[in-house]
């Protein structure tokens, strides 16, 4: 018995590993602002996984930078979302959508929910829990980002 479910699970990995998801990657240059008891400015980048335009998933990483008690600090931050617009049979097609997802430095985590326009422009809000301090402030409470994420592609289109 221990041996034949060790073959299927073996078995399952194998083949897992041949299977190919049909995910197209985008990658995305991401400026922005963000306000976590203090005023930070966000330099980054994303990775846009998209199979259809119903559900897009984000990754990224980026910076922040920012005063905090009179020095001048930085943060890095990891983030994950989720994008989502079901909406059928309209002219302008997946104009926005609901973002929810949760981001995380080495001070703090926050699970956030907003809106995107085009997946482009991000306008996001969450609630921080702290798991350290910054320059002797706790990085708490209310959790709110405006971002800008460029693709690539435009990026290289433009100095053609």
């Amino acid at each position: 018995m221990n041996f034949r479910f060790a073959t299927a699970i073996l078995s399952v990995f194998l083949l897992s590993t041949f299977a190919k998801a049909q995910y197209t990657v985008h990658k995305m240059v991401s400026v922005g602002y963000t306000y976590q008891n203090q005023s930070f400015g966000e330099v980054g980048g994303k990775l846009l996984f998209l199979k259809n335009d119903d559900v897009i998933y984000r990754l990224g990483a980026s910076a922040l930078m920012g005063s905090a008690n009179s020095q001048f600090a930085i943060m890095p931050k990891l983030q994950a979302d989720v994008l989502l617009n079901f909406q059928k049979d309209v002219d302008f097609y997946h104009s926005y959508y609901f973002l929810m997802g949760a981001e995380g430095t080495n001070k703090y985590v926050a699970p956030k929910i907003g809106v995107s326009l085009f997946g482009i422009l991000d306008l996001t809000g969450g609630y921080a829990f702290p798991i350290g301090d910054l320059n002797g402030k706790e990085m708490k409470g209310l959790n709110v980002n405006f971002t800008l994420n460029i693709p690539t592609v435009f990026i290289h289109d433009m100095f053609k």
